[in-house]
């Protein structure tokens, strides 16, 4: 399916989706570097510069999965300042961020302009939802239980390595609440063991 995706000389937009830890941006970092080693544009952005402010993010509660799976993130913004541009009749004008999740800031970045026939490699959590799911070409899950995830996120961020932990809590379930949802295995192009 991927080879006559790329035959297609337009905008292309791809999701890889997965649970914290899965390895999405590795992932879609690699996928965007064979696309351009093979003459083929591609544009890597992640879903993370369109978190939601701390005060939007946080307003069901600090620890809330409900919060996490709900309020995390602006799909107006990421819709408006990427999907849209890079969809049929687009302009490919995108901004790769409208937000700082570290430092809470608000981003009002340059408009850049892609090539016409440029593949939106688009990395990050819950990209299979009911918001989103008409916007993508092709998309990918990344499968892994989360007694592989949690331990590489720790490794990665020092968080908690045991999914069981309270402070996993927000985390784990929230995904939970999103498998129960949207089922993105069943919703996604391919399904990749990333176990």
């Amino acid at each position: 399916m991927l080879p006559d995706l790329l035959s297609v000389r337009r905008p292309q937009r791809i999701a890889v989706d997965g649970v914290d830890g899965v390895g999405k941006t590795t992932y879609a970092t690699r996928l965007a570097a064979d696309l351009n080693a093979a003459g083929r544009p591609a544009v890597q952005i992640s879903v993370d510069g369109f978190h939601h402010p701390r005060a939007i993010r946080h307003r069901r509660g600090r620890d809330s999965p409900e919060g996490f799976w709900l309020d995390s993130y602006d799909y107006p913004a990421l819709i408006r300042n990427v999907l849209a541009p890079f969809g049929p009749g687009g302009d490919r004008r995108y901004r790769p961020a409208a937000h700082d999740v570290r430092t809470d800031q608000v981003l009002d970045l340059p408009w850049q302009q892609a090539a016409p026939d440029t593949i939106l490699v688009m990395d990050g959590l819950f990209l299979h939802r009911d918001e989103l799911r008409g916007y993508w070409d092709f998309s990918v899950f990344l499968s892994a239980p989360f007694e592989v995830t949690v331990p590489r996120m720790a490794a990665r961020d020092g968080s908690h390595p045991d999914p069981d932990h309270p402070s996993q809590a927000r985390y784990v379930q929230g995904q939970r609440l999103y498998f129960a949802a949207c089922r993105p295995w069943e919703r996604a192009s391919v399904v990749i063991d990333a176990t």
